[in-house]
């Protein structure tokens, strides 16, 4: 039981300790002054908490609604090379920068890819003039995505940790003030840094959101097509021959490839099965006049070599 009541008193008295540093007044000591000078000075700039109202209230974020805009479009146009030159200058005059650009040769027509950023609330203006350029419009399309919440998260963490660094510069003033003890300026300032650290964080999160949503984004695809002519040939005899011709060559290399196949390939395949069945032949053939010439020998023969009819 006792030992019990000890775990419990020590944690009560360290946080009366605490509170008690923290409501205290400054005290006029000597070695405070000097203490207070070994401190990094990296707290120094930072020092003075933010000023109320700074930062706006989630509501007023939530009614201004932060929306990532993406436009994508695939173009064909008469001429890459004057499209591009008249689109970074729209984009200039736009206020906006262009963030890639890849152009390339594909069989003897120019091919591009270009990125932009403009400012969202000229985006359909925008993209009307580059349409403007177009033969042909391919594929449009166009996208929104809707980061209000996230930034509304952000704010309402960001007003916590700067709420919680105030407390920590207040807390460390009072600590290096009071006990002076390295280790407990050291534990609050190690405190203080990260909380420092994800605030840091934090607001260059939300630097990203503002720019990607005060600047639209689209992506132009650009290819060049020969335009077709408007009247169709008729019947032409040079190209007729020069078909027939290929034809003929055609049909006379597959006429040579097959005279080589059948002497390299299929006669050596063929003469052994060939001289085998000829050999069967000629061998059934002279056993077959073998037999005849015994018979003959075996039968009577009439004077002057006649042979006798059976009745």
């Amino acid at each position: 039981m006792k030992h019990s009541w000890r775990v419990l008193l020590w944690p009560g008295l360290l946080l009366a300790l605490l509170l008690a540093g923290c409501a205290a007044k400054p005290a006029t000591s000597s070695d405070g002054s000097h203490r207070q000078a070994s401190l990094p000075a990296m707290l120094a700039p930072t020092a003075a908490p933010a000023a109320a109202g700074a930062t706006p209230a989630p509501e007023a974020i939530r009614d201004a609604r932060k929306i990532i805009l993406t436009t994508n479009l695939q173009l064909v146009v008469q001429d890459t090379d004057k499209t591009i030159a008249a689109i970074k200058g729209e984009v200039g005059a736009q206020g906006g920068y262009v963030a890639q650009a890849n152009v390339w040769r594909e069989e003897n027509l120019l091919s591009a890819h270009l990125t932009v950023h403009v400012p969202a609330d000229k985006l359909d203006a925008f993209v009307a003039v580059v349409k403007k350029y177009a033969l042909r419009i391919e594929r449009e399309e166009s996208t929104g995505q809707d980061v209000t919440e996230e930034y509304v998260d952000l704010q309402a963490q960001l007003t916590n940790l700067e709420a919680a660094e105030k407390e920590l510069r207040e807390l460390l003033t009072s600590v290096r003030e009071k006990t002076g003890k390295a280790e407990d300026i050291m534990a609050v300032y190690r405190e203080l840094v990260n909380i420092r650290g994800q605030i840091d964080q934090l607001k260059g999160r939300q630097q990203y959101l503002d720019r990607m949503t005060a600047m639209a984004t689209i992506n132009l695809d650009l290819s060049e097509r020969q335009p077709e002519p408007i009247d169709r040939p008729g019947w032409q005899p040079m190209q007729t021959l020069r078909r027939a011709l290929s034809a003929l060559v055609q049909a006379a290399k597959f006429g040579v490839d097959a005279a080589i196949w059948l002497v390299v390939f299929v006669v050596p395949l063929l003469v052994i099965p060939v001289l085998a069945l000829w050999l069967i032949w000629l061998w059934s053939r002279r056993r077959a006049a073998r037999r005849r010439q015994g018979a003959d020998e075996g039968k009577p023969q009439l004077p002057g070599g006649a042979v006798p009819r059976a009745t």
